[in-house]
């Protein structure tokens, strides 16, 4: 089973253990069997077999301030005709993406940037984004107030848990982490489920060392743990980024409503035009059909919207996922195939 075998390969088992893994990357084993209902064996025999196959990928990453100051920055790139997974390629390598997708619509790619106030932003667009072979634009937008960001989506819509209710992120700052902090962060972002142990050896210190210190950052809310997984492979169907004109004298009112809602597990307000960016995860278009009609559609101060389906996740959380390379490299060999050729 791979991360392209997607919801086919996967049944009510794997899909509860993802749950549970999207809830806290790092529970137990033994933890997961019972959030899951089965046995300790089972639970972690299935778990570590879809983290080695890439269907889902756990890290610890440290919170978008921890290196100072930044800004948040929207990204709206359009490409020339052919050109997107090339210039896909260059860009999963700039660690400063905090999301990276490839998306219908007006442009090509959404990406999100985390900039240092120090930076420049002019040479960051020019130097580094519109410079790129392919690039034709860079639309950039600057995120305002971040209202609601959430990794538990699939929790949420499998088991119907109630959404708790959205906080402000702990602001932290370079003086919250050492040297070992970020040794020990920097060894997690690989492998989010390392043991203590493991980590404890590579970075020369003892296993209760090591604990404390991630515990206390990861109490502080300096560092979260993040579980990735595509959207298909549970089955959901549509994963769409919307965004939402709101007249301004609503616009905080709606987005906090809005991210009271399962499946909305983004909602940021961004400078030009009065608008909130929403990104929604759903099972069934019929249940996205639902939403625009009966929620956004009637939610006060909403003037309308513009939509982009998400159709490839290369990084979510900073973290570059494990299973897009996999499933560019296998769409010629379909395309062969469903074409009757070799």
């Amino acid at each position: 089973m791979t991360a392209n075998g997607y919801a086919s390969n996967l049944d009510d088992l794997d899909r509860r253990i993802i749950a549970a893994l999207q809830g806290d990357g790092r529970a137990s084993w033994t933890e997961i069997a019972e959030l899951s209902g089965s046995s300790v064996a089972t639970v972690a025999r299935r778990g570590q077999q879809l983290l080695r196959d890439g269907v889902v990928r756990v890290a610890v990453m440290p919170r978008n301030n921890h290196s100072g100051p930044h800004e948040l920055f929207v990204l709206r790139i359009t490409c020339a005709p052919g050109a997107q997974m090339a210039v896909l390629a260059e860009l999963v390598q700039q660690s400063d993406l905090r999301f990276l997708s490839l998306v219908t619509g007006p442009y090509d790619i959404l990406a999100e940037l985390n900039l240092s106030r120090e930076d420049s932003l002019r040479a960051r667009i020019v130097e580094r984004i519109l410079a790129i072979d392919g690039v034709q634009r860079c639309d950039t937008d600057l995120t305002l107030h971040v209202y609601k960001i959430t990794g538990d989506w699939s929790r949420q819509l499998l088991t119907g848990v109630p959404i708790e209710e959205v906080t402000e992120a702990h602001q932290c700052d370079p003086s919250h982490f050492d040297a070992l902090d970020r040794q020990i962060i920097g060894l997690m972002r690989e492998d989010g489920r390392a043991s203590f142990r493991t980590v404890a050896g590579e970075v020369g210190l003892n296993e209760s060392t090591v604990r404390r210190r991630f515990e206390t950052l990861r109490g502080r809310g300096c560092i979260v743990v993040t579980t990735l997984v595509p959207a298909p492979a549970l089955g959901f169907e549509s994963e769409v980024v919307l965004n939402i004109a709101v007249a301004p004298q609503f616009l905080d009112a709606a987005a906090r409503t809005l991210s009271s809602y399962r499946g909305v597990r983004y909602v940021a307000a961004l400078l030009s035009n009065n608008a909130l960016m929403c990104e929604l995860i759903m099972p069934s278009t019929q249940e996205l059909f639902e939403f625009t009609t009966k929620t956004l559609g009637r939610l006060e101060g909403v003037q309308g919207w513009t939509a982009s389906v998400v159709l490839l996740v290369l990084r979510r959380a900073y973290v570059e996922t494990p299973w897009w390379r996999e499933s560019v490299a296998l769409a010629p060999a379909r395309r062969s195939v469903d074409d009757g050729s070799a």
